[in-house]
């Protein structure tokens, strides 16, 4: 029996293209995972599992998948079923929608690799200068990449001379998937299993009398140990000992010290300083409350209209307390993150390491780390604030929508597609999940005003 993937590429074209898979692959593929799949002519793209089937493409035969990335689906189905609707109101393709909402880290792309061709006998003399500058290189190295080639040659463009060498037989092209995203880790050490009973620990301080820096790096593990419980980092070690990386160095290949290392954020966040209960709200911001969560009882979206430093920001902050206490996320839309670094201050001084930020200022690697706390549903990923772009991690227990300042302009992406307005789209989501949703505005927009 042949089993069939449909699978969504990051490309702007209308359609799902189908891959030819094996059963095993069929039984462990699930919507949402990452796929490697070829193609045209040597091109690999990193494209999205979407259904698995058993027709067969009448049109092409359908190539096989090159290699399955995810062990579990990184998009959910609220997500698909959220950036379909986004690729149908907005007239364009899912896979234009698939490369915004990705963070680029995920999206992973082929790289040339030029290998010699050993199969072949080559006149050496028959060669061009640039030619035979690759060709020598090819001799004392197994690959070169196309960034490489072009620093041997001294040119921009050389695929017309990649293209050449290729004709003549001289050197073969493979295509190689490689990973943008590091995760970030952290060097430990403790002391070394074999020093952990008391006896062979004096003896250790009494051979290490005559190097005293490694002595002094030894008894600085224990001070540390004993302040802290915690796992103790090479470099605060380092500082404490006053020892050089070279003594620790020493140490550790002496087994006196075991180094391991432990992953961890790139974004810190900071512990909890303060309780919501110390909010208090006027008679104004009460009544408003009220009137917001018995809109929310009838199932609305409810639209608050309060001037500048009216406090709709207290109001929000109680709305995302009820929201936690009923074990699910929030998302807090704004317009510009760069006009929001107060907001964060005051979100982060009551909510703590319970506020994950997320908008185009971070790095790749960071977004790829807030994504994956959104998509585990982790402790530090219950309240995401952020620009448009936050719309599109993988929520699965969304229980609020806060889109602040909505009659913002910045809210409507312009280029490239998918030319979405993050407010329209904050509905659509919010609808999806079950979730309420709020829009806060000084001056609403007209449409909002209508709607109300």
């Amino acid at each position: 029996m042949q089993y069939f993937l449909d699978v969504v590429l990051p490309i702007p074209l209308e359609r799902l293209f189908t891959y030819k898979i094996t059963s095993a692959e069929a039984a462990f593929l699930k919507p949402g995972m990452r796929v490697a799949v070829p193609f045209g002519k040597s091109k690999i793209y990193t494209a999205l599992a979407y259904n698995v089937h058993q027709s067969v493409p009448q049109v092409y035969d359908a190539k096989e998948i090159y290699q399955i990335l995810d062990e579990s689906p990184i998009v959910n189905a609220y997500q698909l079923k959220h950036w379909v609707w986004i690729a149908n109101y907005y007239m364009c393709t899912l896979g234009e929608v698939l490369r915004s909402a990705l963070p680029s880290a995920f999206l992973l792309e082929s790289e040339t690799l030029i290998l010699p061709n050993k199969e072949v006998e080559v006149d050496e003399m028959g060669l061009k200068d640039d030619e035979f500058l690759v060709f020598e290189a090819l001799q004392h190295q197994s690959a070169l990449k196309i960034a490489e080639v072009s620093g041997i040659v001294d040119k921009k463009n050389v695929l017309p001379l990649v293209n050449r060498l290729v004709q003549k037989g001289v050197v073969l092209q493979k295509e190689e998937l490689y990973e943008q995203y590091k995760p970030k880790l952290v060097r430990y050490v403790k002391l070394g299993e074999e020093y952990q009973a008391e006896a062979k620990l004096e003896q250790l301080l009494q051979e290490l009398t005559r190097a005293p820096k490694q002595c002094q790096g030894v008894l600085s593990l224990f001070q540390l140990q004993a302040v802290n419980k915690k796992p103790i980092k090479v470099t605060d070690l380092e500082q404490e000992s006053g020892a050089s990386k070279a003594v620790i160095k020493a140490l550790i290949d002496k087994s006196i010290l075991e180094e391991f290392h432990i992953r961890t954020d790139r974004v810190q966040q900071q512990t909890e300083s303060a309780s919501i209960d110390q909010i208090i709200l006027n008679p104004y911001q009460s009544k408003a409350l009220e009137v917001v969560k018995s809109g929310f009882s009838e199932g609305k979206p409810v639209l608050l209209h309060g001037v500048t430093s009216a406090g709709k920001t207290e109001v929000y902050f109680k709305l995302i307390q009820a929201t936690l206490n009923q074990g699910k996320q929030a998302l807090y839309l704004l317009p510009e993150i760069a006009l929001t670094s107060q907001l964060i201050q005051r979100l982060r001084h009551y909510f703590g390491s319970k506020v994950s930020v997320y908008h185009s200022k971070y790095s790749i690697h960071e977004r790829v780390e807030v994504w994956n706390n959104v998509l585990e549903n982790a402790g530090k990923a219950q309240i995401v604030i952020g620009a448009r772009s936050s719309l599109f991690l993988p929520y699965s227990n969304l229980g609020l929508v806060v889109v602040d300042e909505e009659h913002e302009s910045s809210f409507k992406q312009f280029d490239p597609a998918p030319r979405y307005h993050a407010r329209d789209a904050a509905l659509v989501l919010a609808s999806y999940h079950g979730a309420h949703c709020i829009l806060g505005s000084a001056t609403p927009s007209i449409e909002s005003m209508a709607n109300a």
